[in-house]
This record gives structure tokens, sequence and C-alpha cells, in this order.
């Protein structure tokens, strides 16, 4: 049955009250004033654990009354039923007709869970059984190539899910890494990309990974054959029989597969129900395990089911992804904020924000609910950022003085990975700064008394002022762990995962589908065509023509 409206509901209605009330409180205010008991402080009031992680949401424009409102929504959008319902197997991704069971590639062995005939636990075990045996294999050095030589490196071909999941973990868990075994990493359809990489790795010790359900996306598989024909071009005495020790597939197309030359045997297949974007716990995961361990991925996957199993159980109102969500739902829908700021407090997690980008702004980034009206509400905001400290001295100018408020989520780890001396202790005290800095601001008369202090004239002071005065008010969530291990990790990735399925049930929107990524496709199809066509063709307006001919001329 539809949703009804968003901005019909009687809980909206009652949010768009409540914030005509308090949108004038600043965060100082809400500081200042007294917390609902059983709270001691703010902090406490405003923060709870759960699988690893701790989130503190004290520094955002709300009261206890704003929480109990949001969970009154999330509650009328049936947020809970529809969990269960995910959980579950229930085709909820409905213009596919599809399931969603991302949260069964992470949970154990279980006794029962079938879709349409399909055993759903046992079949992933046995990919996992197989993920584990390959990658044992490859890092004992069982696994060599065709001249008997062991793998050095690793290059991962994918692109969207299959290339911005894998990276993004493999730079995230840098220390669990082996000093002998590198992991590259090429999406980019422009040669650039691929070329970087094949000067770097010798064809006798690499192995390439060819990550592509269809094993037909068009960038993968340019790609792809051209690593395969620099491979037979240039491993000397190399027969495309060699190729099966070099080439391996992620697919579930074994025609396709065997064409290109890769044994079946080589092939680790994963299910529809596997979205590209949550894909990264399936056997698009190989890259990961073959980089750190099966052990360690075998982690990864228990972080995430630990984020699963409180999300599928804690009440809403202790529940750290409807928390997260419903925050979201606040500044978008009532503040009118546009954007989010990813600020990861790690070095390691510098491809996180990136990898946020496609989870939610192809999720939620959706113009019509589920039975195809046109949305009453923004969606999802622009995700953006880079790590911290460097994003402080490039847009944090904006976050604090802009014109626009953006809300922004720190994470960062209480211990590092690393025995530098001093610098855990910088790195948190430029996190909580900045956040402390977003939400307190400095008022015009703080700022005129430390320049009187300095004995500053008063003509200087009034020229100074304005710029020095920082409004504040400007809202954050802090994400913290004790290290970045990969059970943490798999818990932030799905504490994110779970956020942007909660926003897609308010909104009402498919989450989990991305038609928006395919009329592009088809066009650049039919563009590669005329760029070599004989006749120019004029099928398209003025400037694509010009566009077409231009590069006809160049590439001729």
């Amino acid at each position: 049955m539809p949703q009804p409206a968003l901005n019909t509901t009687a809980s909206f209605q009652a949010l768009h009250a409540h914030y005509a009330a308090v949108k004038d409180l600043s965060l100082r205010e809400l500081f200042a004033a007294p917390p609902s008991p059983p709270a001691s402080s703010r902090f406490e009031q405003f923060s709870l654990k759960a699988a690893g992680l701790f989130l503190d949401y004290a520094k955002n424009n709300v009261t206890s009354e704003t929480m109990a409102h949001l969970f009154a929504l999330a509650r009328e959008r049936k947020v809970e039923t529809q969990r269960q319902a995910m959980f579950a197997g229930a085709k909820i991704n409905t213009t596919e007709h599809r399931a969603v069971l991302h949260t069964a590639l992470r949970a154990p062995r279980l006794p029962a869970l079938d879709l349409d005939g399909q055993h759903i636990s046992a079949d992933v075990h046995a990919v996992l059984q197989r993920i584990q045996t390959f990658t044992t294999a490859l890092r004992s050095g069982a696994w060599l190539g065709y001249n008997g030589k062991p793998i050095t490196d690793i290059v991962n071909i994918g692109i969207g899910g299959s290339d911005l999941g894998p990276k993004m973990v493999c730079q995230a868990l840098r220390p669990y890494q082996r000093a002998d075994l590198h992991l590259h990493f090429v999406s980019n359809v422009d040669g650039d990309d691929l070329d970087a990489v094949l000067q770097q790795v010798d064809p006798q010790t690499t192995l390439f990974v060819i990550a592509s359900k269809t094993f037909t996306t068009a960038e993968t598989m340019m790609n792809a054959h051209s690593a395969r024909n620099w491979f037979l071009q240039n491993a000397t005495g190399a027969q495309e029989s060699d190729l099966r020790k070099h080439f391996v597939a992620v697919s579930t197309n074994v025609e396709g597969v065997t064409a290109f030359g890769i044994d079946a045997a080589n092939m680790f297949p994963f299910w529809d129900w596997v979205g590209g974007r949550y894909s990264v716990w399936s056997s698009i995961g190989l890259s990961v395990a073959l980089a750190v361990g099966f052990d360690q991925f075998s982690e990864f996957l228990a972080g995430a089911h630990a984020m699963d199993q409180h999300f599928q159980s804690a009440p809403l109102e202790q529940n750290m992804p409807v928390i997260l969500a419903l925050l979201g739902i606040w500044y978008r829908n009532f503040f009118d904020y546009r954007s989010v700021s990813i600020a990861p407090y790690h070095q390691d997690l510098g491809n996180f924000p990136s990898y946020l980008q496609q989870l939610e702004m192809e999720s939620n980034g959706k113009r019509v609910t589920l039975d195809g009206r046109a949305v009453d509400a923004a969606t999802c905001p622009v995700i953006w950022g880079n790590v911290g400290t460097n994003g402080q001295h490039a847009y944090f100018q904006l976050l604090h003085q802009g014109t626009d408020i953006t809300p922004v989520d720190f994470i960062a780890t209480l211990t590092a990975s690393h025995h530098l001396p001093g610098h855990q202790a910088a790195l948190l005290a430029n996190c909580f700064a900045q956040s402390e800095a977003l939400m307190r601001g400095k008022h015009a008369d703080e700022v005129q008394a430390e320049m009187q202090a300095k004995g500053m004239p008063p003509e200087q002071i009034a020229a100074l002022l304005p710029h020095r005065t920082f409004p504040g008010n400007r809202p954050s969530n802090t994400i913290l762990m004790e290290a970045l291990t990969p059970a943490n990790l798999g818990a932030l990735i799905a504490l994110y995962e779970h956020k942007v399925f909660v926003q897609g049930l308010i909104w009402d929107v498919n989450s989990f589908d991305q038609w928006g990524v395919e009329l592009g496709k088809v066009l650049a199809s039919n563009i590669l065509n005329e760029l070599t066509a004989a006749p120019v063709p004029q099928g398209h307006d003025s400037s694509t023509n010009g566009l077409i001919a231009m590069a006809r001329t160049a590439l001729s």
C-alpha cells in the first residue's frame, strides 16, 4: 500500500510546528539548558554506543521533544515494519522486483533463509569458502603465475561499487596488509588510469580481478580487454591458456567469463539481490580478502553483522542508524540544509567520503516515490568531504563562515595504528576543536574583548570585528571507535547503509535502484558508434553534434 505524501502526515505537520518554535534556539543555549533526567549532561543525554562505535550527537539543534517528534515520524512511516521486511527477504526493491539482502552476506550460517527456493545462507557460505580457499592459496604462495613465480600485485578492475567499496576498505585496512603484496584499482575508462597501473606491475607476477556482475559493463570490460592484451603482449612466452593463472572474475556470467579466457573454476559469483553499492560484503570483496587475509575479512563481515543486529533489535530511541537518519531528515526537510560534509580524522579513511557519495546519492537521489508520484519533500543532500586535518586548510573556512550551513560528521579513532609520538593527540585535538568551534562560534563581544586585551586601537577593532566573528550554531555528529579494525570498519559502513535505508523509507523512495545511471550509459554507447561512423551524425542538439564533429576530427 503506498505511503501517504510525507508533508501531509500528522507527524510531519507536528514537526513543522515544533520547528517554528525551536528554530531560533542556538546550540549554546541548548548546552546551557538542564538536560532531561536521568542524564547528567547534554552529552550523556544525546550519545550512545553500538557495535564498537560511539555516537555523540549532542552538538545538534535538537531537544528531547525534537527527537520524540522524529521518532514518531519514523513510526508513522513504518520504519520498524519495513526494517523487518528487508531482513526477511521481501522484495522491497520494487522497480526491479528484487529482495535486498546484503545483510545476509555478513550473517553467520543460518538454518533457514530462503528466497524463491534459493538457500541464501548456504549459498553465501559456499562462496565464502571458495574465497577462503583461493585467498589462502595465493597468500601462501601455492598459487603461482604461468612461469612459477608467486603473485606480488593484484589489480582490481571494476567501476562503481565494484571499485569504490574494495578500494576504500583496502586503504582503510592498510596496516593489516603485507608489504610484499600490492593492491591496485582501476575503474576509469580513461586509459591513463589503467596505463598508470600497468607501468608499475610485472605481467609474470600480476593477478587481475575482473569485477562485473554481468561481465558486460562497458568501462570494466574495455579495461579488462586492454589488460588481457597487455598481458599476452608483455608476458614472455605466455599463451592464451595462461590467462587462467593471472585473471579471475567476480561475476554471474559463466559464458562471458570463459569466453574471455578465465577458467570457470576461478569465477566467484554473487546474486541479483546484491546491489553494487552494497556489494563489498560479497565476492566483490575478494580483493579485500586477498589484501588482508580471510580471517580479517571475516572480522570485517562480523563487525557489519553486529551493527545489523543492533539496527534490527534496538528500539528506535536507542538505535544508532535510525538516530543518524532522523537527524539528516531534520536538517534536510526542515532547516533546508542541502549538503553534508564527511570529515574522517584518519588518513586511511581517505576514500570514505567518496564511498558515501555513491552510497547515499545513488540510493536516495530520487525525485519520485515508490508509486511513481513526484516527491513532495527534498531528498538526499549532496555528500562531500575529505580527511582532517587537510580539510581544515581547504574548505573549513566555508563551514565556519560561509553563507550556507553544512552539517558535519566527524569520524575518529581513539588510538592510532602507528607508533609516531604526539600525532594522535594532535589529530584528536583538531577534531574535537573543530566540532566545538562550529557549535560555539565566536561572537562579536568575545572578539572585541580579545582584541581590546591585546591593545588594538578602536578603529582597527571596528574594521576587523566582522571578519573575526564566527556565527557558530553549526551542527555536527562525532563518531568514535577505539581503533580502525576490520570489525569497526564493517560496523561503520553498515551504520551508514542502514541510515540510508531509513531515510529512503521516510522519503518513500526506492533506495536500491539507480535508473539515473542508465541513461548516460545508453547515450554514451550510441555516441561511441557515431564517433567512428562514416556519415557525421545529426541526431543530437547542435552542441552535442558540434562536439562529436570535433572529436571525430581528432580521432581520425
